[in-house]
């Protein structure tokens, strides 16, 4: 008994120092799981979540947009294609998650992807390599846009499905008189299925890109996708006009016309008819002075933002913008690729058509 009550304090000295012990260590953070898996093929707009066991602290992250909540990190497109390397720092810990951000995953159904990145707006070198029109270098977040001009076939989809659209029910406060004039009643004129649909007013043209989900392109994006990956260049191909490539100047028939969409070669990027066939209308307020010096992050010379546009386009009331030139255009500079022009949103015209975009993340 004596031996016992004599150990005791040595106990519980051994106690308290082992407490004080355990209490000073932290439980170290680790990362649980990553989803889309680390190794994997994604997308440009995929989004990837890193679970933690515990909230880490002071996280960084190299590469996306970050959102943390507690033990929770998403990091989110859009991502450049290629090799991507995610470097996530947090007190006590690091990791590196590596992925193969692949072009075609993930592109909607008729659309190619536009990659991010920086290009010359504006800009024509000359037939001898000197600057013809000085441009501006704007940076262009990654987006989608139609490979072909919106058919006669397609509109009409739109039309029967949507009524109050129709030739004759359209509200009179968005075209001017002539909107599907070349139409019979809700039917497009015989053996013109995969024309472009024209006489089509911004506003209708607005109203069809909400209905697949889609808006129209902002001008910056226009010229960049027109342009091919190919900076400074007149044309889609280079710097002499050539009429295997394009309809224009009405050169089809005897007094010229559309022609279906797809029958001359396409650019770069896969795009067809981005000159010629028929104008298009683009998204953004049409500002003759506005590429003197446009912003240089997604320009758009609306003093609203690209989504609130398209969402609210019944309320525009300014001028909307064209590119592109069409089938009646007479060659220079009304068929190169930077050639602009504007119009009120309810005109509609023989020579107006459009095409659709899509941000990556919409």
């Amino acid at each position: 008994m004596r031996k016992i009550i004599s150990l005791l304090p040595v106990i519980l000295t051994l106690f308290i120092t082992v407490s004080i012990i355990s209490c000073g260590e932290d439980e170290s953070i680790e990362i649980l799981s990553v989803d889309p898996p680390n190794g994997t093929t994604i997308s440009i707009d995929s989004t990837i979540t890193v679970t933690f066991n515990l909230p880490p602290e002071n996280l960084t992250v190299s590469h996306g947009e970050v959102t943390h909540n507690e033990e929770t990190l998403t990091i989110s497109g859009p991502f450049s294609l290629g090799k991507l390397e995610v470097e996530i720092n947090w007190d006590g810990g690091n990791r590196r998650i590596t992925y193969t951000v692949k072009k075609d995953a993930g592109i909607p159904e008729g659309m190619v992807l536009i990659p991010e990145g920086e290009f010359q707006l504006g800009s024509i070198s000359g037939d001898a390599g000197n600057v013809e029109q000085e441009g501006n270098t704007v940076y262009i977040n990654a987006f989608y846009i139609d490979i072909y001009e919106v058919t006669n076939a397609q509109y009409k989809e739109f039309v029967d499905a949507n009524p109050d659209w129709g030739k004759d029910s359209i509200h009179q406060r968005f075209h001017d008189g002539n909107y599907l004039v070349n139409w019979t009643n809700n039917s497009f004129p015989n053996g013109k299925t995969d024309h472009p649909v024209n006489y089509i007013s911004w506003y209708a043209a607005s109203a069809y890109a909400q209905w697949v989900n889609k808006r129209l392109p902002t001008e910056a994006e226009w010229e960049k996708a027109a342009r091919g990956g190919v900076e400074g260049q007149k044309y889609p191909w280079g710097n002499t006009i050539d009429d295997s490539k394009v309809n224009y100047s009405l050169n089809v028939g005897i007094t010229g016309s559309t022609t279906p969409v797809g029958d001359y070669p396409p650019n770069g990027y896969e795009l067809y008819d981005m000159i010629g066939n028929v104008l298009e209308w683009c998204l953004d307020k049409y500002d003759k002075d506005y590429y003197i010096d446009p912003q240089r992050e997604n320009p758009f010379s609306d003093a609203v933002s690209i989504e609130e546009v398209a969402n609210n386009y019944k309320n525009i009331d300014t001028s909307r913008a064209l590119r592109g030139g069409s089938w009646v255009e007479s060659g220079r500079p009304r068929i190169t690729i930077t050639y602009r022009r504007g119009n009120d949103p309810a005109t509609t015209s023989h020579l107006t058509g459009f095409r659709c975009a899509k941000s990556v993340k919409q």
